[in-house]
């Protein structure tokens, strides 16, 4: 598939405000299984100090500076972007498939960041530690099942609703709650996937869904670390591997991270500031060959 997005953010301040440090997660991955052809970043008003890093995760992250006062800050990101399947998974285990729970000690050292447990101590949530249990039940300790099931039993228990202020919800928030965004189910499946040694990860980025909706929102998935397939997305307000019309942003082992905008602003006392967006996607379906905060979250 090969799409343009325009990601169009504007931040409206009641008052003149100083805009502090922001980290800015609006360029698409370039690596794996999408190709990252054509990007470019305006902002207004111009920072007096921008640079790029690369973040643990991998993925290109921007910061920026500011000086003087502004009662506005507005980030239109444009990005011509391919991407294509990944392979079957069973064909990449080639008859191995790893069972589970899998041994931390077989994962290579870089992962176990993606392995802690969301409570303070690095433990599981006991709730999430549950509902994984209950999906081992029945799967055979084999890990495709298991990610079939789980996804299911996410959708039959949590109901999926949009909300789009606020971190991601802990895992026993979502099951108390019984409903929750989709960052919010990406962040269940991922402390369920931990509980049972399967590194995780909390993805930020857009599906371009068929048909196509009145109006494209940024969305939140899952990767997972399979050993002989690495990292492979799973949307579990979806219920299913995420396909070639997903579109990923940015990773993180915290999901405080994986917002597209984080910063600050500092002004007179009590000054609010009005978010509004648009993403227009033009997307042209092809086979591809290999070769005071201020955030905004997935839906």
């Amino acid at each position: 598939m090969r799409a343009e997005l325009n990601h169009r953010l504007t931040y409206r301040y009641e008052a003149p405000v100083q805009l502090g440090e922001h980290r800015l997660c609006l360029r698409p991955r370039a690596q794996g299984h999408q190709r990252l052809i054509h990007h470019t970043l305006q902002i207004t008003p111009e920072p007096f100090h921008s640079h790029e890093l690369l973040a643990a995760s991998g993925d290109a992250i921007e910061r920026v500076r500011f000086r003087g006062s502004t009662d506005l800050l507005q980030l239109e990101a444009r990005s011509l972007v391919e991407t294509r399947q990944a392979a079957p998974l069973l064909t990449c285990f080639n008859g191995l498939e790893p069972s589970l729970p899998y041994p931390r000690g077989l994962l290579n050292h870089d992962l176990l960041g993606a392995l802690e447990g969301w409570l303070p101590n690095g433990q599981h949530d006991p709730s999430a530690v549950e509902l994984a249990q209950d999906a081992l039940m029945g799967s055979n300790q084999q890990v495709l099942p298991f990610l079939q099931q789980l996804m299911e039993m996410i959708q039959d228990r949590v109901k999926y609703t949009q909300r789009h202020v606020g971190p991601a919800w802990p895992a026993g928030r979502t099951l108390r709650e019984r409903v929750g965004s989709c960052r919010d189910l990406a962040m269940l499946m991922m402390e369920c996937c931990r509980s049972v040694g399967l590194p995780a990860r909390f993805v930020s980025g857009y599906h371009l869904a068929e048909p196509a909706p009145e109006t494209y929102d940024l969305h939140a998935w899952t990767e997972i670390y399979l050993p002989g397939a690495g990292w492979r997305g799973f949307d579990p307000s979806a219920g299913g591997e995420i396909t070639s019309r997903y579109i990923v942003l940015v990773s993180s082992s915290k999901p405080d991270l994986s917002a597209a905008v984080q910063g600050s602003f500092t002004g007179p006392p009590a000054t609010t500031s009005h978010l509004s967006w648009t993403i227009d996607a033009d997307v042209e379906p092809r086979p591809v060959a290999s070769s005071s905060q201020t955030m905004v979250q997935a839906a």
